[in-house]
């Protein structure tokens, strides 16, 4: 093992988390100055640190900054139209108020596929408001449901970016991972909200703020799409997707990979194909059909752009890390240490991912850097593609552990909740660490089948 190798990687990852914690500089700039410190401290020539910056931002982006783009868009017509607000009063209308948390907890789960988590959170927290003054319950009974679909979906699931990002830099297939996500994430799910929530609700009576009761006024249900449309529309790239692995592995397994219908699907497939099919019914349906001018589409799809694109260039940022650890030698180093250890890389992404997450705060930075690492293991490792995605699940689960002070979502669900720092780390940070454990452990068992 290559002792040199080890130390720059470990100097690397130290000056990445110095530049983001101690000098509060952006995560885009600090990827990057962190792999060329690694390039330069390796010995490679200095003009094939450059190279590696090119050919990693490239290789990344050619995929994560079309998903993301078209995601975005999609998210905001979603947002803007009142879809996901109708999602989540005809759920609770179905389930009735007595068990709204799983009603919410499923809201959670399917808005997170189009839109971010504190978008999502921020549309549905009127409803949120509205169910705990009526039923006299605490706040944390029906928001914790929320927020942990919100946040499992957010982690596990594509089209959202840290997946996206993850599945692209391991080389992940997206179909199996959007089948794993919803297998292991829908448990996580349950346990971490509507059974989590109500624990801490009976533990801790947080009542609704004073200062959002303005913000409770919605409009009728009547001016909503309706909730068939809504899951339908939503749907639609998943099923294209899914369907798109299906068939590859059943052409693959009988030798038709040049016949026309598999090409087809392959294509419709695509995530770049499937989002685009997504977004133009929902800018129809949602939108046009429902009077929304094509200027004010205009207007929401660059907006939608606007966040999208900061996603994007942290994202790139992350290929280029994983890059300079290939071309270094740092990568080989690191897949031959493994190869003699008896820690599985599925372990090692998931406490990578963890200390990560847990020292820098941010769950994407988390999970693109973990990526980055364990890249070449998992290359070298010949590891097949259900297990690679699992990979993936345990990344994110590693990457949402204890959300704390230095996590921006810790702050947004404290001030829309109106608690204070410690009731936010009983149940926010509580909440984020059970999606963690429980994520890693069925990923765990999930990959034993593989």
């Amino acid at each position: 093992m290559n002792l040199l190798h080890i130390l720059v990687l470990l100097a690397g990852i130290g000056l990445l988390l110095l530049m983001v914690l101690r000098f509060k500089v952006q995560a885009f700039l600090a990827l990057l100055v962190a792999a060329i410190f690694m390039g330069l401290a390796t010995g490679m020539p200095m003009a094939s640190v450059i190279k590696s910056i090119t050919d990693g931002m490239a290789s990344t982006l050619g995929f994560v900054a079309t998903v993301v783009g078209i995601g975005a868009i999609f998210g905001q017509i979603l947002e803007s139209s009142g879809g996901a607000e109708s999602l989540a009063r005809s759920l609770i209308g179905k389930f009735g108020e007595d068990r709204a948390r799983f009603a919410l907890a499923i809201t959670g789960f399917i808005i997170a596929i189009p839109v971010f988590l504190d978008v999502g959170f921020i549309i549905i927290v009127p409803v949120i408001y509205a169910l705990a003054r009526k039923t006299g319950k605490s706040l944390l009974c029906f928001a914790i449901p929320l927020l942990a679909g919100l946040a499992v979906t957010h982690a596990f699931i594509p089209p959202t970016p840290g997946p996206v990002a993850v599945a692209e830099i391991l080389g992940a297939d997206m179909g199996w991972l959007i089948l794993f996500g919803f297998i292991i994430g829908l448990p996580v799910t349950l346990i971490a909200g509507p059974f989590w929530g109500s624990y801490i609700g009976r533990k801790m009576f947080i009542k609704v703020p004073d200062t959002f009761e303005a913000e409770t006024d919605a409009p009728p249900a009547r001016s909503f799409p309706s909730f068939g449309q809504v899951v339908a529309i939503i749907a639609t790239p998943l099923a294209l997707i899914v369907a798109n692995t299906v068939s590859g592995i059943i052409a693959k397994a009988h030798g038709m990979e040049d016949e026309f219908v598999i090409q087809l699907l392959a294509f419709l497939g695509h995530p770049f194909t499937a989002l685009l099919i997504a977004t133009f019914l929902a800018i129809y349906f949602l939108g046009i059909r429902r009077g929304i001018d094509r200027d004010m589409i205009m207007r929401l799809s660059t907006k939608a752009l606007a966040p999208a694109g900061l996603i994007i260039l942290v994202t790139g940022a992350g290929g280029v890390f994983k890059e300079v650890l290939v071309d270094s030698g740092i990568g080989v180093t690191l897949a031959e240490s493994m190869a003699g250890s008896a820690l599985p890389p599925l372990v090692l992404a998931y406490i990578l991912a963890l200390i990560i997450r847990v020292t820098q705060g941010s769950a994407t930075v988390a999970m693109i850097t973990a990526a980055g690492i364990v890249a070449p293991i998992i290359a070298d490792a010949g590891l097949s593609e259900p297990l690679k995605a699992i990979i993936v699940i345990a990344i994110a689960s590693g990457a949402t552990t204890l959300s704390h002070v230095n996590d921006s979502g810790f702050w947004l669900v404290g001030k829309y909740l109106g608690m204070n720092e410690k009731q936010t780390l009983r149940s926010w940070t509580v909440m984020e660490t059970i999606i963690s454990v429980t994520g890693f452990v069925f990923a765990l068992i999930l990959s034993r089948f593989f």
